[in-house]
């Protein structure tokens, strides 16, 4: 089953939005998951923890994740999933489109093996 992570660059709100839309899917925003204990931390130490407890982290980093997962491959280590947004495709300020194309992609892929499975987010 998939279950999301929203990096600190997502608004909480795409959390709550996800939530009310499809009841039934875990949806964490960065500042809620684990009290905020994570926020401000190193990727490599939030994508740990994701991995550990099977969540797919919703990023628009593209710039310090790629070669994390990179790394990691080449470490033969796991990740729970990644999920890139293009903020020229969805822009972080549209938060009803994020949602909306968030939801549609959990409709389609909730079934899907997440670990290390690597999807960009279309409209």
């Amino acid at each position: 089953m998939l279950k999301l992570l929203l990096d600190e660059h997502v608004s909480p709100d795409v959390a709550a939005g996800l939530r009310r839309r499809r009841r039934e899917l875990v949806v964490y925003a960065m500042r809620d998951w684990a009290g905020g204990a994570y926020l401000g931390q190193e990727d490599s130490v939030c994508l740990a923890e994701a991995a550990v407890q099977r969540l797919t982290l919703v990023t628009y980093d593209r710039r310090t994740i790629p070669p994390l997962l990179k790394q990691w491959a080449e470490e033969e280590r796991h990740h729970g999933g990644v999920i890139f947004v293009d903020e020229k495709t969805i822009s972080p300020a549209d938060i009803g489109r994020l949602i909306t194309a968030l939801a549609e992609l959990t409709k389609e892929a909730h079934d899907w093996g997440w670990q290390d499975r690597i999807c960009f987010l279309h409209r």
